[in-house]
């Protein structure tokens, strides 16, 4: 059958652009990724991987992030097994600690905890391995590209959009990258996380975007002596985050900027000691195990996030094969591959078929 697009660019290479490309290719449709850096260098390369299937039951999130959670596990076995993304099941606890405590609780370690053992005061499970997993980002977004690309010669052009070439009837006939090239296209896909806000003006001034701002987390890693299998939310200590990996690494984040329009490149976000500080010093209060470790890895990222708080995703109104997803904020790993699928769905079929996504549509969201 015809297909709607057949020269298909996405702006970004993360974990949206690499699950759109890796979903075309699915149905048989190579396209371009461009990226200024390469494969995630930004929040996709650098993020915590956990998923959650369940968490957003009630909200317009809820079906997409259930579809998601499920195609994670499905992606596990496609993409070579479990150990080439580091994908598993993992338990998740809520974990309240009391600031002013010194030492360890009396008595036995607290029930249904497997390593927060200082001034803890209560948990509850958040979720069990039926409904909790992780991944790793990074080696997720590579194996959703190597994947495309070995199936239909899908490829990455390191550079930046600097404009959308429209034809008469605005349409998309060409994408201009920065260096003057201009690669032929007849869809374009912003998938630039807190970077989609520099694309408002690539398609001229009769477009307009909603605007894109970034969350900065910082993230450290700490290797424990033994592989740790509970992700905990903590509540109290600055309700720092915690994602044990399969590899021994923990991964601790929390502490956020607010929100602004991102202005640092991708890669290259700064660190700042007084936030890698507060994690380290957050672990000393809340373990033993982990508390005490010098990170081996301290970064940040931003996370991409709407005024609405809603992801965008859909047609960019007034473009014809101009398109948008982005803004998934903390659950964009775990919406990714959803998101992806709906977008190829999008693309190839002119609708979804898994999951609605007219919530998310550019039109509903508020600028």
């Amino acid at each position: 059958k015809m297909v709607a697009f057949s020269k298909i660019c996405i702006a970004g290479s993360g974990v949206i652009g690499n699950s759109i490309a890796y979903y075309l290719s699915k149905r048989n449709i190579p396209c371009t990724l461009i990226d200024p850096v390469g494969i995630a260098p930004a929040a996709s390369g650098k993020a915590g991987g956990f998923l959650a299937k369940d968490w957003s039951d009630g909200t317009p999130l809820g079906p997409l992030q259930r579809r998601s959670f499920d195609l994670h596990a499905t992606l596990a076995e496609e993409l070579g097994g479990a150990h080439v993304t580091d994908y598993r099941r993992l338990t998740c606890a809520a974990v309240a600690v009391g600031g002013g405590l010194v030492g360890k609780p009396g008595g036995k370690k607290l029930e249904g905890v497997e390593w927060a053992d200082l001034n803890v005061l209560g948990s509850r499970e958040m979720g069990g391995e039926g409904t909790i997993a992780q991944v790793h980002p990074k080696k997720l977004c590579r194996a959703l590209f190597d994947k495309a690309q070995e199936r239909v010669g899908t490829r990455l052009v390191v550079g930046s959009v600097v404009r959308v070439v429209l034809d008469d009837d605005d349409g998309v006939k060409g994408v201009e990258l920065e260096n003057g090239e201009v690669i032929e296209a007849d869809a374009l896909i912003v998938a630039c996380g807190p970077w989609t806000d520099s694309a408002r003006g690539w398609f001229g001034s009769k477009v307009s975007l909603p605007r894109m701002l970034g969350v900065k987390y910082h993230s450290i890693l700490v290797a424990s002596d033994r592989v740790l299998s509970q992700a905990v939310f903590f509540q109290g200590a600055g309700d720092p985050e915690v994602y044990p990996r399969p590899d021994g690494d923990a991964y601790i984040t929390g502490f956020p900027d607010d929100a602004v329009i991102v202005e640092e490149h991708p890669g290259e976000e700064e660190v700042r000691k007084d936030a890698v500080d507060r994690l380290t010093e957050a672990m000393t209060a809340v373990s033993t195990e982990l508390g005490g470790r010098t990170p081996h890895t301290s970064q940040s990222c931003y996370l991409p996030t709407t005024r609405s708080g809603s992801p965008i995703i859909g047609n960019i109104p007034g473009v014809k094969g101009g398109f948008i997803a982005s803004g998934h904020g903390c659950w964009g790993i775990l919406n990714g591959p959803a998101t992806g699928e709906a977008m190829a769905e999008l693309l190839v079929d002119g609708k979804t078929t898994h999951v609605n996504i007219e919530q998310f549509d550019p039109q509903r969201v508020i600028f």
